[in-house]
């Protein structure tokens, strides 16, 4: 009776320690399903994060851009209205130049004939 009884207990035990580690498998199986579900949580959060800054530097690249070539723009039609103004200038200079020879000429000459 007291083998018997000595079985049973060392039997009791093994089952026991058996149960325990079975027992701390699923607790570890289920602490590292929630350690994942959390992680993926954050994960997601940490690329929508990453998306909405992406989109924001996006529209600030696009507007930076969009500043710079009107910058650009402007310069253009300044220098075209520049050169414009100038060829009008010296135009009008020539035509000056030009209606001042003839009046020139025509009182010199006019004084020689008369």
């Amino acid at each position: 009776m007291h083998a018997c009884s000595s079985s049973s207990r060392q039997t009791d035990r093994q089952t026991d320690r058996q149960t325990d580690r079975q027992t701390d498998r699923q607790t570890d199986r289920q602490t590292d399903r929630q350690t994942d579900r959390q992680t993926d949580r954050q994960t997601d959060r940490q690329r929508q994060t990453d998306r909405q800054t992406d989109r924001q530097t996006d529209r600030q690249t696009d507007r930076q851009t969009d500043r710079q070539t009107d910058r650009q723009t402007d310069r253009q039609t300044d220098r075209q209205t520049d050169r414009q103004t100038d060829r009008q200038t010296r135009q009008k200079q020539t035509e000056r130049e030009t209606f001042n020879r003839y009046i020139y000429s025509r009182k010199t000459h006019g004084k020689k004939n008369t």
